[in-house]
């Protein structure tokens, strides 16, 4: 399901084309919806693209929700991203955006 979503994020971002360079909104909205799941997605300016799996079965989950969310892992990402002693490529180590992350999990659930 992740992999085939990853496949319509690409078209997505390709479709879009340089519009998403000057594009403020980098949230990308429903892209796979399936009979148990629905996967939303997210690139960044930098073409990191963000990926979130939520239970069809989940109503109380509404689209600005799910953007704020995006918005708020794009925001810990950056912020880990900017970290002098952070090699790029690394596993990310950091207790603030496991924590960050660890919420919205619970948030969702």
């Amino acid at each position: 399901t992740v992999h085939t979503s990853l496949d319509v994020v690409d078209e997505k971002v390709s479709a879009m084309g340089k519009a998403l360079v000057d594009q403020r909104e980098l949230y990308l909205g429903l892209l796979y919806p399936t009979e148990d799941y629905k996967v939303y997605g997210y690139v960044t300016n930098s073409k990191v693209k963000f990926v979130m799996v939520v239970d069809s079965s989940n109503t109380a989950l509404r689209d600005n929700e799910i953007r704020s969310m995006f918005r708020k892992l794009h925001n810990s990402y950056t912020d880990v991203m900017c970290n002098p002693f952070y090699n790029p490529g690394d596993r990310i180590h950091s207790r603030a955006f496991d924590n960050m992350v660890t919420s919205m999990m619970v948030q969702v659930c």
